[in-house]
């Protein structure tokens, strides 16, 4: 990576210049600029808030927007996580706006979902009244923040304003055998969904699997999984493709050498980005 992305990432790390790093502009190079605010709230609660990279370009037109969810088992992680993949993406689409977000963590005093969903949804309608226009949103996720990001695009966003899911890593079918054997499974069956927005006659656990709510109308979406993944059983990649191809969702899936965290690492992060690119040509969503 540039010499000028390890010095802004230096920027991010140093207390002492926090309030410097707090609203400022970010060179990348090449004549690609953005201005930058960060911890941004979006909600009431102190977990909700963002980095907003906003890009100075020519043109006036309304941009597309690309929300970073991070991982971490829906109990843990922060946005802090996809930093410099965020910055690599942003080299790659300068004319796009990148939105970095934390959102309200499960505990065993508060339940994941619906809280993660509305998160998701207050964030565009944040962006919707700074920008003045509703854009086109480009949902992005590892693990965790991946099944946020595909069950928010399959089954919560009533307006069709996903067009795109980029999903690393992402438990799709939490009902699935192999993924039962995941470490924290029991939490996510006592915490990850408050039993009062379920549906009669649909468990928990369906309710907050994303391949549940997979229609025709399902938003474009480009997977990427491990080869060696300890945590996400590879009956997932098989289980999410074969949904989408019965239900005639334009799809890709591609496999990287590692395990779960290994999807960033070189040369599996500028892979995957290349992969980004091109897939969003083919939805016309660039």
């Amino acid at each position: 990576m540039k010499k000028h992305i390890r010095v802004i990432l230096i920027c991010l790390s140093l207390p002492f210049l926090w309030t410097s790093c707090t609203e400022k502009k970010i060179n990348l190079g090449k004549d690609i600029s953005f201005d930058k605010e960060e911890n941004v709230h979006y909600g009431q609660s102190s977990e909700q808030i963002m980095d907003l990279y906003i890009p100075h370009t020519k043109t006036i037109k309304e941009k597309n927007i690309f929300i970073m969810i991070h991982g971490g088992g829906w109990r843990s992680g922060n946005k802090s996580q996809l930093t410099f993949f965020t910055l690599s993406m942003m080299e790659r689409f300068p004319d796009h706006i990148f939105v970095n977000m934390n959102y309200r963590l499960t505990s065993e005093t508060h339940y994941g979902l619906p809280n993660q969903m509305n998160d998701i949804k207050d964030v565009s309608a944040f962006l919707e009244k700074k920008l003045g226009y509703s854009s086109k949103l480009i949902l992005l996720g590892n693990s965790a923040g991946a099944h946020l990001s595909m069950l928010y695009a399959y089954k919560f966003d009533s307006y069709k304003k996903v067009k795109a899911v980029i999903n690393i890593v992402g438990p799709a079918d939490l009902s699935d055998p192999g993924f039962k054997n995941y470490q924290e499974y029991s939490f996510v069956e006592r915490r990850l969904v408050d039993p009062r927005v379920v549906e009669s006659g649909t468990s928990r656990i369906d309710f907050a699997s994303p391949v549940k709510w997979i229609s025709e109308s399902s938003p474009p979406t480009l997977s990427y999984y491990g080869n060696s993944d300890r945590v996400i059983p590879s009956s997932q990649e098989k289980i999410l493709d074969s949904v989408l191809n019965k239900n005639h969702i334009l799809h890709e899936s591609y496999q990287f050498n590692g395990g779960h965290l290994d999807w960033d690492k070189h040369p599996n992060d500028q892979f995957l980005i290349k992969k980004i690119e091109a897939f969003l040509k083919k939805t016309g969503k660039k």
